[in-house]
């Protein structure tokens, strides 16, 4: 007989973990939307892209992108904080959030069940279904600061998969839907700058920090090149809206897990330990 572990915790969370499915009191269910969430310690970014997206082959900035491309893009939920745990519900704090912001906190109660975890809604009424792939490896997470622009950022890396979440300075009303945001912007440019968001997801390996899934879809390929300019600073690879990439700085303002500089966070693994 297999006996289930303990309780969640927010030290057991930590990992990359996949949605199969999330369904509602209504009857609705949704098994085709790929989530993946990744626990580092006490930071987290998520990522969820639904079906049907368009080509995005011959697209390289985001001032280009189709009105097409981009009323898919609207659709992706994105989000990155910190995670909490008050002894009965997990709270997923959205300190960026590519979505308008909910009126309700994102709080759930979890269970681990037949192998996986299960997540009841709190405030909203809905049950998913996770699965947790194993990340060998040292853990941390950071949250970023741009002194030139005030923007923000967050940074997970655990083993080799890595999560990197940067938010912009838009602003949109509260309790709307970005794909409503986009449909009323006054001109193509403006839409098209409410999706001026990036949440990356990606493997670390000696090759570098290579893009997966992004909701910046023709990321999808590139290196982040993260790299430590010092033990509390590092620069990335980011997006950019009419140059399609550039260096941008960061300054870590706090550091979570056995990466204790940015320096360890941003180190690249060996061909040996593969």
């Amino acid at each position: 007989m297999t006996l289930e572990p303990a309780a969640p915790t927010l030290e057991t969370l930590a990992g990359l973990w996949t949605r199969s499915l999330i369904a509602w009191p209504d009857g609705r269910r949704d098994t085709t939307t790929q989530v993946f969430w990744l626990q580092g310690p006490g930071f987290f970014a998520d990522l969820r892209q639904p079906t049907g997206a368009p080509d995005f082959s011959h697209t390289n900035r985001l001032a280009d992108v189709t009105d097409e491309q981009l009323a898919w893009m609207a659709t992706q939920e994105a989000f990155a904080g910190e995670l909490h745990f008050d002894g009965d519900c997990f709270e997923w704090q959205r300190d960026l959030d590519l979505q308008p912001k909910a009126n309700r906190a994102d709080r759930g109660r979890l269970r681990f069940e037949r192998g996986g975890l299960i997540e009841h809604g709190e405030h909203n009424a809905y049950v998913e279904h996770w699965h947790h792939n194993p990340e060998r490896g040292p853990a941390g997470a950071a949250r970023l600061l741009d002194d030139a622009t005030g923007n923000s950022a967050y940074l997970v890396r655990v083993g080799t998969a890595f999560m990197y979440a940067r938010g912009s300075m838009r602003s949109l009303p509260p309790n709307a839907t970005l794909s409503n945001c986009v449909r009323a912007a006054p001109s193509p440019e403006a839409a098209r700058r409410l999706l001026d968001f990036e949440v990356s997801f990606g493997r670390v390996s000696p090759g570098g920090w290579r893009i997966e899934r992004s909701t910046l879809p023709f990321r999808r390929g590139q290196l982040l090149e993260v790299r430590a300019t010092s033990r509390s600073t590092l620069s990335v690879r980011d997006s950019d809206f009419t140059e399609g990439t550039r260096t941008r700085d960061w300054k870590i303002v706090a550091l979570r897990g056995q990466a204790d500089s940015a320096i360890a966070l941003t180190a690249i693994p060996s061909h040996e330990e593969f």
